[in-house]
């Protein structure tokens, strides 16, 4: 069956980009990042694109491409660009499609519009991609609230990273989202590594 999951993050720099890639390779899934803001010339597309395997995979093209690590509203600012989510259309494919954010869902694209809007007009399935350390709890938590009060449909959650045993049985009980894959620390992130880390996932 063809889903299209949308993969946000409960902060920026906890593996989306990672995870994204080990789940286009495990389902042959396509690749889309809407909104690429930073450095164009080592985009998430372009490492994405590195470290599959298969041949099944499209990756295709970002919808907005803006030159600052920034927040996607104040680089589209400084491109002379306005972001809607309206102008923003999910690709047609036949296949899976794994959708990437950009940081969380409350990271905002335009003066009105955030990242959960724009999770809510392309109909996608989330997964929370989680990661341990001191506040995650309270971080990941505070992501499913939002995604719950918004009527955005959870296909589950990812940790990625260390291991808190601990930590993560806390956010699923306390939650009830279903934990889909714990992924652990990758030394060295190559097509051989990304492949093999889709038996810690569960889809």
């Amino acid at each position: 069956m063809n889903n299209t999951y949308f993969i946000t993050g409960i902060g920026t720099g906890i593996g989306k980009t990672v995870v994204s890639s080990i789940l286009t390779e495990k389902l042959q899934a396509d690749y889309w990042k809407p909104i690429q803001s930073g450095d164009l010339d080592i985009s998430d597309s372009l490492f994405v694109g590195n470290l599959i395997s298969n041949t099944k995979t499209v990756i295709h093209p970002e919808r907005y491409r803006l030159g600052q690590p920034l927040s996607p509203h104040l680089s589209a600012k400084i491109d002379g660009v306005h972001i809607t989510t309206d102008s923003i259309k999910k690709p047609v494919t036949n296949n899976s499609l794994i959708i990437e954010g950009a940081g969380g869902l409350m990271v905002p694209l335009n003066d009105k519009e955030l990242i959960c809007d724009l999770i809510k007009s392309l109909g996608a399935k989330v997964i929370v991609v989680s990661q341990n350390y001191l506040g995650s709890i309270n971080h990941t938590l505070l992501t499913l609230e939002v995604l719950k009060a918004n009527d955005i449909p959870v296909e589950g959650l990812i940790f990625n990273g260390t291991a808190n045993h601990e930590t993560e049985d806390y956010i699923e009980n306390y939650s009830g989202v279903r934990v889909i894959g714990k992924v652990p620390f990758i030394s060295r992130i190559d097509k051989e590594h990304i492949m093999s880390a889709g038996q810690y996932i569960n889809l």
